[in-house]
């Protein structure tokens, strides 16, 4: 995940060869380290075996992932603009914005700020991560205060380190703290990895080189100022998907623990059984908009042969070079916005 926090405040979806853009102008606030481009490749939409003839590219001139307060690996912030993009193309009023896997929940946060969405459900089966949600909405001045206190020590990380590792969710907000603070100290926001500058503190970057603590209490009170619009729980993802199946005023951002690598980075980790229960789970869904972003796998082309699939690629700047390639997958309503949207900037390159 690209470190510091950068705005993303253009979109463009280019087709046959042609560049275009649409503006997505919500997003004009932070500061700027860098840029991200998001490229997605066309392979299928329809029937499985009639590959598209044209690219589709969408380009986020700069990232967007300034507005939650946690940092995770491969974090979907940047999509948000995209996600604003279809769901005013699918018309959807009152819009509720569901994350069965939240992680960072990066991009529900923004649109919620942005009045894109009036709802925000978070769910998350971790008891931690779930731990830190439930304190951020429901015990926000608490946590902030402890934002404000805590020591940024060796000795501290050793003792939050310990927290976390108890798993102990009968205090939520002791254990909602100590996995916001070892995010916010570990290398890349990884659990289970090394304090940043080490136990010696004699890197390049310390312990405090992610704790800024002004910027962090700012995310931390936008949330508690939202709170009556935020739902959390620690379900299932596959439960909370079903509740919202049928609704069509839900849009669901689908990003399940990935085939690949995937017991490195999560505490429940699928496996292929879990993949294919999901898989069942989700193409029963009937009125609810969806969007899925995998790890590229066979096992996952093929479970969702039947829907709208592309190769969506992150690049990052050259400062914090590195290269992401992933799946992604869409409802049969979510695949026309993204193709409206895709004529639409292709009209708009051909006028210009």
């Amino acid at each position: 995940m690209l470190p510091g926090h950068c705005v993303m405040n253009d979109l463009g979806v280019a087709g046959h060869g042609a560049t275009a853009s649409i503006a997505v102008k919500r997003f004009l606030d932070g500061a700027t380290h860098g840029s991200v481009q998001l490229v997605a490749e066309s392979l299928r939409i329809g029937r499985a075996g009639d590959p598209m003839s044209d690219t589709l590219r969408i380009v986020a001139s700069r990232r967007y992932g300034t507005l939650s307060p946690l940092r995770y690996p491969g974090g979907k912030a940047a999509l948000a603009g995209f996600f604003a993009d279809i769901i005013d193309t699918l018309e959807v009023d009152h819009a509720r914005y569901i994350e069965p896997y939240a992680g960072g929940a990066g991009a529900g946060i923004a649109l919620l700020r942005e009045s894109v969405v009036e709802e925000l459900v978070i769910n998350d089966i971790d008891p931690a991560v779930h731990a830190f949600w439930k304190s951020a909405v429901s015990d926000n001045e608490n946590l902030v205060d402890m934002v404000a206190s805590v020591p940024l020590t060796i000795a501290e990380w050793r003792r939050q380190r310990e927290i976390y590792r108890s798993r102990d969710d009968r205090d939520p907000l002791r254990l909602g703290f100590a996995f916001f603070f070892l995010n916010r100290t570990n290398r890349s926001g990884i659990l289970n990895a090394g304090v940043i500058g080490g136990q010696r503190q004699e890197g390049k970057y310390r312990i405090d080189a992610r704790f800024n603590r002004e910027t962090l209490i700012e995310r931390l009170t936008a949330i508690g100022d939202m709170a009556d619009q935020i739902t959390v729980s620690d379900l299932d993802g596959r439960t909370v998907i079903q509740r919202f199946a049928l609704d069509n005023q839900s849009f669901m951002y689908i990003d399940p623990p990935y085939v690949q690598a995937g017991s490195q980075l999560y505490l429940n980790a699928f496996d292929g059984r879990d993949h294919t229960a999901l898989a069942a789970i989700v193409k029963a869904i009937e009125g609810a908009h969806w969007l899925m972003t995998y790890d590229v796998a066979p096992l996952i082309e093929r479970l969702y042969r039947e829907y709208f699939q592309c190769r969506l690629e992150l690049t990052y700047s050259a400062r914090h070079p590195g290269r992401a390639e992933e799946l992604l997958v869409a409802s049969p309503s979510v695949a026309g916005a993204i193709s409206a949207l895709k004529q639409t900037a292709s009209a708009g390159a051909v006028s210009a």
